[in-house]
């Protein structure tokens, strides 16, 4: 019998949550396009650089610029601005000189995307839904990029309004467990415990965890039981009382 492994399907790209905090990246253009550019990168904490005309600038690129939320050069590309640079994004209307920057960073060895040119792109830039810590990209490979856009608004439309929330708590959640049992060999088992928690607790539970619940929960992470949020605050099931218009309750 042969073995049942996942078929390769090929053609397809590595869809990695790229860490640029810190870096620098360099963004060529400042068209609408640009504006997306560096729109995605200031969220991932980069340290980005715009080069372009101010003639050129819209207004949310302008508007980044005299805020000093990014670094600016008034002028055309030159080949020094690849000093230093671990990523480079242009926006430009003008193929030739993309492709020259492209080689330009080829040659040097930095990772660039040059807008609407797919075969002269490291990456690509998909649609994405950002709802806190939580970021779901799709990508249709430089094929489709609205229906990458029809595609991701219809994922969204179906995902709970507080996963944002409960991710987020989580994520607070697991930080405090890795300080009560940090040793490498307990990794295994805090992943099991955690995903015990994602599994038994509702979003809505999970929204609400505050410190004091996160300590109490932590408590019984040495046994492996993952009592509900109920449980915790010793909430029992509540009676009902109320008047039923005589003399008496019920």
């Amino acid at each position: 019998m042969a073995p049942s492994f996942p078929a390769i399907e090929g053609n397809g790209s590595l869809l990695l949550a790229w860490q640029v905090k810190n870096k620098r990246v360099l963004v060529v253009g400042g068209g609408e396009v640009a504006a997306g550019r560096i729109l995605n990168v200031l969220n991932a904490d980069a340290k980005v650089t715009v080069v372009s005309p101010r003639s050129g600038l819209n207004e949310e690129v302008a508007y980044r610029i005299d805020t000093q939320q990014v670094d600016y050069a008034d002028r055309k590309f030159e080949a020094s601005d690849l000093d230093g640079v671990d990523m480079v994004l242009t926006a430009v209307d003008d193929p030739e000189a993309s492709t020259q920057i492209y080689k330009l960073c080829q040659a040097r060895r930095i990772p660039a995307n040059i807008a609407d040119v797919p075969p002269e792109c490291d990456f690509y830039f998909g649609s994405v839904h950002r709802d806190g810590p939580l970021q779901i990209m799709i990508s249709t490979n430089g094929n489709g990029p609205k229906l990458a856009s029809i595609v991701r608004k219809q994922i969204a439309a179906g995902l709970p309004e507080n996963i944002g929330a409960a991710i987020t708590k989580v994520g607070a959640l697991r930080r405090k467990l890795r300080k009560i049992a940090p040793a490498p060999e307990e990794g295994p088992k805090r992943m099991q415990w955690m995903s015990k928690v994602c599994e038994s607790w509702s979003l809505e539970d999970l929204c609400e965890l505050d410190d004091p619940d996160m300590e109490a929960l932590l408590g019984n992470y040495k046994s492996g039981k993952v009592p509900k949020l109920d449980e915790l605050r010793g909430v029992d099931d509540p009676v009902s009382v109320g008047f039923d218009g005589s003399f008496g309750w019920w």
